[in-house]
C-alpha cells in the first residue's frame, strides 16, 4: 500500500530531520510535534529517541516525552536524554530531575520550524550545574531509601525520588528547623503535599526522609519490577 508523504507520520519527522541536520561532531537534539505528538530527533546520531531505555531507571511516563512545565512527560524526556547523551545511567537517574526543572521545562518550539534546540554544550553546562550541587543531608551522606526511591541533586534543597510514580520527598532547611515534604508531581504544574514533618534543626532528618518514603510506598505499592 501507497503512503502519503505528506501525511505519514514516520515521513515528516525524516523531513524535519533532514532540515536541521547539524555538523556530526556537534551533538544536537531538536524537539517537534507531529500532528500534536511530542516528537524529539538525535540529530547527530539521526535517530528518534524514545523512552525505552529510560524506563528501565524511572517510570514516570510510559507513554512518551513532553517539554514546557514541569510533569511526568518531561521527567521522561531529561532522564532519556541525559541517558543518551552520557551513557550513564548513574549520572541520568542522578540528576535528571533539576535537568528537567532547569532545562526541560523551558523548552519552547519556535522559530520557522516551530521546534527547540538542545546542544552538546548546552546539556554540558547543565550537568555542571547539577554537579555543584549534592549535598543531601548536613554531614553530606543520604538515609537508606527502598530499592524504588534514590536521592537526586538540586540546587537549593534535597530530593529524593520515587522512580515508579512521581512522588518526591523534599528536604529544606529553614532557620530552626528542618522541613521535609513528601508530594506528588503527575502534570500538575506544581506539586501537591502529601504529607511534611518538621523537626529542630539539630536533629536528623533521615528517619523523617524515611518516614515519607515508607508512607507513600503503603499509599501506592512499588511495582514488582522496581
Amino acid at each position: 500500500m501507497e503512503t502519503n508523504s505528506t501525511t505519514d507520520q514516520r515521513a515528516e519527522v525524516q523531513d524535519a530531520s533532514k532540515r536541521y541536520q547539524t555538523n556530526t561532531d556537534h551533538v544536537e537534539y531538536v524537539g517537534m510535534r507531529v500532528d500534536g505528538t511530542p516528537v524529539v530527533l538525535n540529530l547527530t546520531a539521526h535517530e528518534r529517541l524514545t523512552p525505552d531505555r529510560s524506563l528501565d531507571l524511572v517510570r514516570h511516563s510510559p507513554a512518551g516525552f513532553d517539554w514546557g512545565y514541569v510533569g511526568s512527560g518531561p521527567a521522561q524526556l531529561a532522564c532519556a536524554l541525559l541517558l543518551d547523551y552520557t551513557d550513564d545511567e548513574s549520572v541520568a537517574q542522578q540528576h535528571y530531575i533539576q535537568f528537567r526543572n532547569e532545562v526541560i521545562s523551558q523548552l519552547v518550539c519556535e522559530g520557522p520550524a516551530d521546534c527547540w534546540h538542545l546542544t552538546g554544550d548546552d546539556i554540558e553546562t547543565a550537568l555542571a550545574e547539577c554537579e555543584d550541587h549534592h549535598t543531601l543531608t548536613p554531614d553530606g551522606g543520604k538515609p537508606s531509601l527502598p530499592a524504588n526511591w534514590s536521592a537526586v541533586s538540586r540546587e537549593d534543597r534535597a530530593v529524593f525520588q520515587r522512580r515508579d510514580i512521581d512522588h518526591y520527598v523534599v528536604l529544606g532547611d529553614g532557620s530552626e528547623e528542618w522541613l521535609i515534604i513528601l508530594c506528588a508531581q503527575g502534570d500538575r504544574a506544581y506539586p501537591a503535599p502529601l504529607d511534611h514533618r518538621t523537626l529542630p534543626i539539630e536533629n536528623d532528618p533521615a528517619p523523617a526522609v524515611q518516614e515519607l518514603v515508607a508512607e507513600s510506598n503503603d499509599l501506592v505499592e512499588p511495582q514488582e519490577d522496581i
